[in-house]
């Protein structure tokens, strides 16, 4: 319900889910979430019943369900792109190939970690985008998603079932689904260990690289994976926060809160 200029609507649309949050400039104050596949007028409606917002911050990687959010809130929208302030610099090739969503958790990893910096994002891909120390986003990684490699396997062979993830009793399967759990989570934890000690050696070679992890499956690699001592489900939508601070015109800055460590 738009009509109170001291509050947002911040909205991330990504492949699978879309997560909505009304936010003031100093702390997101609740969160929604739905799948993107279902996303439309009427949808969003329900989603943000009861909430009084002024402007409408928007990152999105599903341009279709991007013309949903225009239709409905284009006077009050700011999309983000590179274009706008987001509190660090880019130093990239094409800026205008950079996913919205790499955009705003560059702009909260920056804003309160600190950097140099990389940020995890476990989605139906996985992606990792790094800050340099002089706070400049300077590119990234992208990765298939765990899901992703899960559901291939099913797809592509003829016995092997389509599983939930979870952790693995043992790094030895004693079934066919204990097996695949080994094979995709303690799998996968290598995969990422290994890119962000590549990424540290060659942008942070001597200091202390900082790493936020995000996303689906970001709690379940994290918890054995000590690289990955910070996972925060909400980054993106707290960069649309930040982004929103810098561009929007309010007093106050965007705050620095305590990250969850696991």
């Amino acid at each position: 319900m738009p009509g109170d200029d001291t509050h947002w609507l911040l909205v991330d649309i990504s492949n699978s889910f879309t997560k909505v949050a009304l936010a003031r400039p100093d702390r997101l104050l609740a969160r929604r979430k739905l799948p993107t596949r279902s996303l439309d007028a009427e949808s969003l409606r329900r989603a943000v019943r009861g909430w009084r917002f002024g402007r409408v911050i928007l990152c999105s990687v599903v341009p279709e369900r991007t013309r949903v959010i225009r239709a409905l809130h284009g006077p009050q929208l700011l999309e983000v792109s590179h274009r706008i302030e987001l509190g660090i610099g880019i130093d990239y090739p094409k800026p205008a190939t950079i996913g919205a969503d790499r955009l705003a958790n560059a702009a909260a990893v920056a804003a309160l970690h600190g950097t140099p910096a990389v940020v995890v994002d476990f989605g139906t891909a996985v992606t990792f985008d790094i800050v340099s120390g002089e706070r400049g986003y300077i590119g990234g990684v992208i990765a298939p998603g765990l899901e992703v490699m899960t559901d291939y396997l099913y797809q592509r062979t003829a016995l092997l079932p389509r599983i939930d993830l979870d952790e693995p009793v043992s790094a030895v399967g004693r079934s066919t689904r204990e097996a695949m759990l080994a094979g995709a989570v303690i799998g996968y934890r290598g995969l990422v260990d290994h890119i962000l000690r590549e990424v540290k050696r060659e942008i942070a070679p001597r200091g202390r690289l900082k790493v936020v992890a995000t996303g689906g499956y970001a709690e379940l690699i994290a918890r054995r994976l000590p690289a990955l001592r910070h996972v925060d489900p909400d980054l993106t939508l707290e960069g649309l926060r930040v982004i929103a601070g810098l561009n929007l015109p309010f007093e106050g800055r965007p705050a620095v809160r305590r990250q969850k460590e696991v």
